[in-house]
């Protein structure tokens, strides 16, 4: 289960990009979460997904 605060949330999904996965596809693959569901929640939280650094950023 993913964090619900959108910080936490953003720190994880950052970590696991970092350190485990190579694209966001694999990460939502692997850790079975919707990748539209996710973004969203980023997003809403002021940050996309930037695939040049796999990372999420401030918008």
């Amino acid at each position: 289960m993913l964090p619900q605060d959108p910080h936490i949330l953003l720190s994880y999904v950052n970590t696991k990009l970092r350190d485990e996965y190579s694209c966001l596809d694999a990460l939502c693959n692997g850790l079975e979460v919707g990748k539209s569901e996710l973004v969203q929640k980023l997003n809403g939280a002021g940050y996309a997904y930037d695939p040049a650094s796999n990372q999420f950023k401030p918008v």
